[in-house]
């Protein structure tokens, strides 16, 4: 607080009724705070602060309060670190599961404010900014504004030199800015593999940030530049393959997304990088055990990790053993290759086993109406499957 204020206007925590929501007398009061300028910074700020307790958890509040958007944003631009973060937590309630107010809050020209805040060099400031954009960012009408108003290079820094909050907001910003090509280029430009690269290593690889990561990646890797900077860093195709062997369903379905998006565009220049960091194994169960598209994306990476990539003849059909024999007989090193054997026999008994409870399941839904009726009592019943 300014220590040359001295009298202030107060503002009294709302009233609120049984259902425990504030009355419309109290909501008006403190939207009237918000908005009357002759009062006091002290007066405003306490005013933002009882809209953003207001609005933290309920959604009616946030569209009750739409209207204290302006005064909001104006705040930012005080000069007082109190009013900015007091402001900056009131908008990112009202942001929260509320489309229109995402909307109007970009509309109200927050974003040259918010991305001002990243310049403080105060951490607090950038964690509140970064947790806003990653709000706002999740409206899609307003992505392409966002990735235009200079916050992605801040985000990618963030995501280097940020707190472990504002690292996870940071990569869920970029994730969703980069569904507009244009934020991609933009991304890409600001070098962000490295720094998506060692979160990888040092994350949990089923955790949500690693999910949100690779999906960055496998977007990146579309662009010849993204496909160099993740060979060329160390390490960095193994922690995509790390991904793809113990990451939860959908993260192991970004990373196998990731590694055929690279073999697909120029696979005599990322097949030998690929296989050296031991993905067969892991390929091989997600054939099996992947969703749906995890498993046609390991089906054809495991074909185009062949060394020919050429069909073979009729006496020798395309199956995946044989692509996976082939590829075998080529891996180097002891290790890898009865690793990948192993996982081989290991697939095919985890097939057989599948279908043998497809073959149960389809048994026991059979009704009696299935069922021949015999002759006599010594027929044979057989089961008629649909």
């Amino acid at each position: 607080m300014d220590s040359h204020l001295t009298t202030t206007t107060s503002v009294s925590p709302a009233v609120v009724t049984a259902d425990h929501t504030p009355t419309t007398a109290s909501i008006t009061h403190t939207l009237t705070l918000i908005h009357d300028n002759n009062h006091d910074p002290f007066t405003k700020i306490q005013a933002a602060k009882e809209i953003r307790r207001l609005t933290k958890t309920s959604q009616s509040c946030r569209r009750q309060f739409s209207d204290a958007i302006v005064p909001l944003v104006s705040m930012l631009r005080s000069p007082s670190l109190e009013a900015k973060a007091a402001a900056l937590l009131a908008l990112l309630n009202l942001a929260v599961q509320d489309e229109t107010n995402k909307i109007s809050i970009v509309d109200a020209g927050a974003l040259e404010q918010i991305v001002s805040l990243f310049e403080l060099k105060n951490t607090n400031m950038q964690e509140h900014a970064t947790a806003l954009l990653a709000t706002l960012s999740a409206s899609v009408a307003k992505r392409s504004t966002i990735g235009k108003s200079g916050a992605i290079p801040f985000l990618v820094k963030i995501i280097d030199k940020g707190t472990p909050q504002a690292k996870f907001d940071a990569v869920l910003a970029l994730s969703n800015l980069s569904s507009e090509s244009d934020n991609l280029k933009i991304i890409l430009e600001s070098n962000p593999i490295p720094n998506l690269v060692q979160i990888l290593k040092t994350s949990k690889k089923s955790s949500k940030i690693s999910e949100k990561c690779t999906a960055l990646l496998e977007a990146l890797v579309g662009f010849e530049d993204g496909r160099v900077a993740l060979t060329s860093e160390d390490g960095g195709v193994l922690a995509v393959v790390e991904v793809l062997e113990r990451g939860s369903p959908q993260n192991r379905e970004h990373a196998v997304g990731t590694l055929l998006t690279m073999c697909e565009t120029d696979r005599c220049r990322y097949r030998e990088p690929i296989l050296k960091e031991g993905v067969i194994p892991g390929l091989l169960e997600l054939t099996v055990q992947g969703t749906l598209n995890s498993q046609k994306k390991a089906h054809t990476l495991l074909r185009l990790l062949r060394e020919s990539p050429y069909p073979r003849s009729e006496m020798e059909p395309d199956t995946l053993e044989n692509i996976v024999c082939d590829i075998i007989s080529q891996i180097e090193g002891e290790e890898q290759s009865g690793n990948a054997k192993q996982m081989l026999a290991d697939m095919v008994q985890v097939s057989m086993e599948q279908s043998l409870r497809h073959l149960q399941q389809r048994a026991l839904v059979c009704t009696p109406s299935d069922l021949p009726i015999a002759s006599n009592c010594g027929s044979k019943v057989s089961l008629k499957y649909n």
